[in-house]
Formats: C-alpha cells, sequence, structure tokens
C-alpha cells in the first residue's frame, strides 16, 4: 500500500506525518543499539557468516540513559523527564541457511523510566516491541592484494509484536511501525587481521497509530495515524582480530539522517513524526572462548555525540553468544542409539 492509498491522510498531509513518526523509531534504535549495529557478534551488519546447517544464538543485555536531548539542534535538559533510562534484553538467533545465505530473528524486551532519586514525573514503559527477521547474503569473498574482500546485502522486516503506545515519548520502547531495510556491506581484511568495514542502508517505515486523533505538526491534523518517514544510515568500522581470532575489537562510527521531518516545538514532547539525524561512536569487543567450543562473550559500549531531535544517549551492554552445529549433533544422537 503506497501512502497515497492509506487511508486517513489529506492532501499535503503526507510528508508532515512522515516526519514525526520516525522521531519515535530513532529513540527506539537508540535505545536498543541492535540493533545489531550496535553489537559485535554474528549479526546482519555484519561480514560474518555462519556455515551450512550452523546456529548462533546471542543473549545480550543493553543498559542505555540520557538526560538531555536535541530539541531541534538546540541541546536542552528537562527536569520533567529528569534522567530517564532503558534497559533492553535481546535474544537473536543466526541460522546459516547455506555458506553464503543466512537467516536471523530477534525480540527485544525493553524498559524505560526515570531514574530515582531524581525521577521524572512519569511513568516507563515495558514490553516486548519489534519482531524483526532478516535476510544476508554474501556476493563476493575474494583475494584483493594481501587482503580479502567481502561484498555483502542484508534485507530486514520488523513489525510490533506487542500494542505498546508508540506515541509516549521518551518512554515509548518502539515506534509501532514496520520497517523494511535493505543494507550493502564492503569490507577488506589485510593479511594482518586489521580490517575495515562500510555500509550503508535505507529503511522504509510504514504508519503508527498514536491514542488520539488530533495532533500538530506545522499545522492541525484530525487523524490517529502518523507516518514515520524513511532514512538513511551509514557505518564505517575499524576493526583488529587477536591472539589467532579469538579476540575482536573494533571502532565504529555511525550517523542516521530522516528523509523528512520536523523539529520537536520548545518544551514539548517528540513525536513519530520528527525529523532526525545522529552522529554516534562506539567501541566493541568479542571474545571465543577455545576451552569451550562455540561459546563467546561480547561488550560494547555507544555515545551520541551530535544530533537533531535526538537523546544525548549512552548505552553499555554485555552478552553471550554460543555456537552450534546442527548436523553433528543429530549424527551424534543417531550414532549413540
Amino acid at each position: 500500500m503506497t501512502p497515497n492509498e492509506y487511508p486517513g491522510k489529506y492532501p499535503g498531509q503526507l510528508s508532515r506525518v512522515n516526519e514525526r513518526k520516525w522521531q519515535s523509531m530513532v529513540l527506539l534504535l537508540l535505545g536498543l543499539v541492535f540493533i545489531p549495529r550496535a553489537m559485535n557478534a554474528q549479526t546482519p551488519s555484519d561480514a560474518l557468516m555462519m556455515r551450512s546447517k550452523n546456529i548462533c544464538v546471542l543473549f545480550s543485555y543493553d543498559m542505555g540513559t540520557f538526560d538531555r536531548y536535541w530539541e531541534g539542534s538546540y541541546l536542552r535538559s528537562n527536569e520533567t523527564i529528569a534522567t530517564v533510562d532503558r534497559n533492553t534484553v535481546l535474544p537473536m538467533a543466526a541460522i546459516g541457511i547455506f555458506d553464503d545465505l543466512n537467516f536471523y530473528i530477534s525480540l527485544p524486551y525493553v524498559k524505560t523510566e526515570s531514574s530515582i532519586p531524581n525521577g521524572g514525573k512519569f511513568a516507563g514503559a515495558r514490553g516486548f516491541q519489534d519482531i524483526g527477521f532478516a535476510l544476508k547474503y554474501r556476493a563476493v569473498h575474494t583475494d584483493l592484494g594481501t587482503g580479502k574482500f567481502t561484498a555483502l546485502a542484508t534485507a530486514g522486516f520488523s513489525t510490533p509484536f506487542t500494542n505498546y503506545l508508540s506515541d509516549y515519548r521518551p518512554y515509548s520502547i518502539g515506534s509501532g511501525a514496520p520497517e523494511f531495510s535493505l543494507r550493502a556491506i564492503g569490507q577488506y581484511e589485510h593479511s594482518s587481521q586489521f580490517y575495515l568495514r562500510a555500509s550503508i542502508a535505507h529503511l522504509w517505515r510504514g504508519y503508527t497509530e498514536a491514542e488520539r486523533d488530533y495532533y500538530y505538526n506545522n499545522g492541525s491534523y484530525y487523524t490517529a495515524w502518523m507516518d514515520v518517514p524513511n532514512a538513511w544510515t551509514y557505518e564505517a568500522i575499524f576493526g583488529k582480530w587477536l591472539f589467532d581470532t579469538s579476540l575482536k575489537l573494533e571502532l565504529s562510527y555511525t550517523t542516521l539522517n530522516s528523509t523528512s521531518g520536523d523539529d520537536i516545538r520548545a518544551y514539548n514532547a517528540a513525536q513519530p513524526t520528527n525529523k532526525v539525524e545522529f552522529d554516534r561512536v562506539g567501541f566493541a569487543a568479542q571474545y571465543y572462548l577455545k576451552s569451550v567450543k562455540g561459546l563467546g562473550f561480547v561488550a560494547y559500549h555507544n555515545r551520541v555525540v551530535n544530533g537533531r531531535n535526538v537523546p544525548k544517549f549512552s548505552n553499555t551492554g554485555i552478552g553471550l553468544t554460543y555456537q552450534f552445529n546442527v548436523i553433528k549433533k543429530q549424527t551424534d544422537t543417531t550414532d549413540g542409539q
């Protein structure tokens, strides 16, 4: 369904509604850091691939916080919300369909609240957020000079898993809208095991329904439907494998720009249609245990250094990964009978 076919829209309303809905999604992305891009495990946004019939499961816990946010380009403090905490539990699985084709599924649980004792004036929110699916295809993996070049593409889709409040900013756990994404990834790894990776992605987002039938967005809109703007994301990563590929360290820089949107009005709550931009830096480490085959640990920290209509957000996460071969386990079971 195209925007012009969507019920409840009026002529000239589409671009404005698109603007506000994006703010909701970005706060979600920052809170999760999930999003997979912020994790240093086998994810839809890296250059690692699971071999056929292998599965890698990830269980992570993310702790994020902010006490200031950009109202347009102005960095504001707001005692009404004080310091907002966002905690996320993320289970995710990566499945090797073929050596060059992987499938991913994730379902985060998010909790938001204002910190105690300097808590805000509103209650937080909690619940399962958006269930996500992705396919990653490795198109090129070849020698180049003294290293290897890899090119990949990822297609992803997510949609709300529960009927949470998407317009309850800044405590909402998500955007309440479906999202489809396409990502192109390129990586060059030198023989010294230093590597550079870059990616670009476009995010298409749908509509979310607020619990009100009127809102203001540079004009009055008598509808509950808000259109989350699309966005572009760019990422650059510098990494290094150490200790015979047991330890992986990465530095990252991520930029997100929505394709439309308006600014948060002074001392007003953000809306899902706000225009969002941010620059984020991060550090991640992943360690694979040699003593326990398939077991690994991941840790990371990210910080938003510049933005528009987003919180000045920082988050830290830890996670546990485990990889196993499905076919081998089945064979072992058969042999033991």
